[in-house]
């Protein structure tokens, strides 16, 4: 029965806001978009993933920030090893061992590691046990093991509760 009423309020209650604010406040478009916010939840409520849910805002916000921070840095970073010598540059790929799981937060993993220049998730074991990364600069294998699990695989494990 509560599939039918309103099976991801907070997703009904965004859809209602952007449908406002993209089309104007009158009273057709207040009801449509109700109407659209009530349908869309509806149908695709069956397709989520209730098993992943984030929790805890704080550490969400702390890992955003992190994230953010990390991009600056490996930026400033990768700019500065393109413009040397290409001789300098040791790239490489690295077998990451996963802790987590779920479909939901590995993927955010694979995407926090992509979204960081120089380094790419390149692809998932077939058992979900490794996470093959590729690296434009590596000195110390296990250091970036150690560094990616720190910053962003505890986080999301303390997030996801897995």
């Amino acid at each position: 029965m509560k599939r039918w009423l309103l099976p991801m309020p907070l997703h009904s209650l965004l859809l209602l806001l952007v449908w406002l604010l993209l089309n104007g406040f009158s009273a057709g478009h207040f009801v449509l978009g109700l109407f659209l916010a009530w349908l869309i939840p509806v149908l695709t409520a069956p397709y989520s993933d209730h098993q992943s849910r984030a929790g805890k805002p704080l550490v969400v916000i702390r890992y955003v920030l992190r994230l953010l921070l990390d991009i600056v840095l490996s930026n400033v970073d990768v700019a500065r090893r393109v413009l040397k010598s290409n001789h300098s540059l040791q790239p490489g790929f690295v077998a990451f061992p996963l802790a987590l799981q779920g479909d939901f937060p590995l993927t955010v993993l694979a995407s926090t590691i992509s979204l960081t220049p120089g380094t790419v998730s390149v692809d998932f074991s077939e058992d979900k046990q490794w996470l093959y990364i590729h690296a434009l600069h590596i000195t110390d294998e296990q250091a970036l093991i150690d560094d990616i699990k720190q910053h962003y695989e505890k986080p999301l494990q303390e997030i996801f509760s897995c």
